[in-house]
């Protein structure tokens, strides 16, 4: 029987490492709207969707059960 590799969990924990730098940027969001405006929540929003991204991404590598 051939056995597949494990993949890689890298991208899982760079991806709660950046979710982590967005909650606290939602801890500052008053501040850093004050000081950047608008580009502030893009920047969260961004932040966002590249962590969700990266740790999903372990689970699009999976096979379907």
């Amino acid at each position: 029987m051939k056995q597949t590799p494990e993949p890689s969990k890298v991208a899982f924990w760079v991806g709660n490492g950046v979710l982590a730098v967005a909650l606290l940027m939602l801890f500052f969001m008053n501040a850093l709207a004050a000081r950047f405006g608008m580009g502030a929540f893009v920047a969260w929003a961004v932040l966002a969707a590249v962590g969700v991204s990266l740790v999903m991404k372990d689970k699009r590598d999976e096979p379907p059960l």
